[in-house]
């Protein structure tokens, strides 16, 4: 079994910033791709950022610049500095990570239970 657990989510006001970290646990062999998503209210759910083992990263346009994605292998753990953040970054964000797990062939992807983020206007 795989947990994926976030934390660090919050009510924070426009400009303001928020640290996510999100830690991996279970029969985990080998992680390959870390990530973010998020989804607001009655919209789907959208790629924030995403980091490889290696270290290359892909973000989404609305947050290049003031988002910072990293991951501590060594931890199975992933972190979202958000800074300079606005209300359309309200919504829940989600980890995503795609592993090998111990004892199976092939890749899954597992998801975390989601952290809430409001940004006040």
């Amino acid at each position: 079994q795989v947990q994926l657990v976030e934390s660090g989510g919050g009510l924070v006001q426009a400009g303001g910033s928020l640290r996510l970290s999100c830690v991996a646990s279970g029969y985990i062999r080998r992680i390959n791709v870390m990530g973010w998503y998020r989804q607001a209210p009655k919209k789907e759910r959208e790629l924030v950022a995403v980091v490889s083992n290696g270290g290359a990263t892909n973000y989404a346009d609305s947050v290049k610049g003031r988002f910072t994605i990293s991951r501590d292998n060594a931890k199975n753990t992933v972190f979202l500095q958000m800074n300079s953040l606005k209300p359309e970054d309200t919504a829940v964000y989600y980890c995503n990570a795609q592993m090998y797990l111990s004892g199976t062939q092939g890749e899954s992807i597992h998801w975390g239970q989601g952290t809430q983020v409001t940004v006040s206007s």
